[in-house]
């Protein structure tokens, strides 16, 4: 997935980075009382956590200015949202609701290993470049609403002998 480790961050300073680079995409520009407001933190709070991205090279913070993101920060933003998209998308392709799948990929992606979402985001993109939806995909649905695997993904259980 490329671009800055998420892993350099916390999960406050990251959410910091993704709510300047909405900002700036919905609105052209990210302000104090802006991400105070998306954040429901206070604008002193705001202020302090822009001077340490600023210090950190994620951002360039002048006060009463705004704040833009520096490559650095549009990178790391790029790389969060790409996490975010593919969790949510793996959610969704498993039954869970767009609104709960887009929370909590929200939650997941700031803990989750960077191999792992990598390797998520592959399964989703080849599942769903698929020419049809799996098989696998309907048996899981199916066992999710009935409790039963479907006759065609019944598994073979070897019996054991017990010493």
């Amino acid at each position: 997935m490329g671009g800055i480790s998420p892993a350099e961050l916390s999960e406050s300073e990251e959410s910091y980075v993704e709510t300047i680079h909405s900002l700036i995409r919905e609105h052209g520009y990210a302000r104090v009382a802006d991400i105070a407001e998306t954040l429901n933190v206070k604008p002193p709070s705001v202020t302090s956590m822009l001077q340490k991205l600023d210090g950190q090279k994620f951002v360039n913070y002048t006060r009463y200015r705004g704040v833009i993101l520096t490559p650095k920060g549009k990178s790391l933003a790029e790389t969060l949202e790409r996490r975010h998209q593919a969790l949510k998308r793996f959610l969704i392709m498993i039954g869970v609701s767009e609104n709960t799948a887009d929370k909590d990929a929200c939650e997941i992606e700031h803990k989750i290993n960077h191999e792992t979402v990598e390797k998520l985001a592959k399964f989703v993109d080849f599942v769903q470049s698929a020419p049809q939806t799996p098989p696998f995909l309907e048996h899981f649905k199916s066992y999710y609403k009935t409790g039963k695997r479907p006759k065609q993904c019944r598994v073979k259980v070897e019996k054991r002998k017990i010493n």
